[in-house]
Parts: structure tokens; sequence; C-alpha cells
């Protein structure tokens, strides 16, 4: 015996985006197996940052829980900023049957571009409290003076 079920226009578009999600998922696991989890794996080794301009200065700031200023190391350039941490796992005895951990480990990084250059040289960095704060002051850009030529 077959049923019919009365489908509205909401649950029709639903379901026809389940299936193309299904068969899409379904046959680009199958087809790129090493991209199954990188969602997962971006997530895991990524660092929230906050970035501010004032009229003078960028100022970044970075969630880095746990890590320590001798695992940090930030590279600057004219235009971007890239920070490099590594955070290494405790390792602890434990008497206890299993263990659950949602503490994430390994190497981060990330880089912050900016639309104009920065002056590296005045450019400072300070980890507080788990929060790294780099202040990057914009590079004066020296006017080029207008001048009234003479005709002969």
């Amino acid at each position: 015996m077959k049923f019919l079920i009365r489908k509205t226009p909401d649950n029709f578009i639903k379901s026809v985006n389940d299936e193309i999600s299904s068969i899409l998922n379904r046959n680009f696991n199958s087809l790129f197996p090493e991209f199954v989890n990188y969602e997962n794996t971006a997530e895991k080794f990524s660092m929230p940052v906050e970035l501010h301009e004032h009229e003078k200065e960028y100022c970044v700031k970075a969630e880095m829980p746990g890590i320590k200023k001798e695992d940090l190391d930030i590279d600057l350039d004219k235009n971007y900023i890239t920070i490099n941490a590594k955070k290494e796992e405790e390792k602890e005895e434990s008497e206890h049957n299993f263990k659950k951990s949602e503490f994430k480990y390994g190497e981060f990084a990330r880089t912050i571009y900016f639309p104009e250059e920065i002056d590296i040289d005045k450019t400072t960095a300070k980890l507080e409290h788990g929060i790294l704060n780099i202040k990057a002051p914009k590079k004066e850009i020296k006017k080029e003076t207008t001048k009234k030529l003479a005709v002969n």
C-alpha cells in the first residue's frame, strides 16, 4: 500500500535540499577522503581574533589561552602580521579508566592582512591573561609637496 503525503513548499524545498546535501557529501567524501573532517580540523587549530582600525593604528586582539610568551612567534611585514603559537599537551598519569579532554593542543597560525602599510619598527605586542594585544601603527606616508614650474 502506498501513502500519499502532501508536500507544502517548505517541506518540498527542505526535502530537496536534504537530498542534494546527502548526495554531495557522499560523493565528495568518497572522492576526497583526506578532506572529510577538514572543517573540524580547521576549527581545532585556529585562534579567534578581533581587529580594530583607528585613525593612526590597527589593534589586533588574539585569544590564546594557555600559551606562554616563549611559545609565540610573530612575523611582521609591511602589510601583514603572522602569529604562530605552539601549545604542547601536558602529560599526566591517571588512575582513572577513562579520560575526556576538550583542550586544544598543537601549532596555531593566523595571518592578518592590512589594507595599508604598517610601521613594523613601532609595532608592539603584549600577552596578558591569555589575550595577545598587538598595536601596529599605520606607516606615515610622506606627501609630496607640489611645486610650480616656471615656463621659459
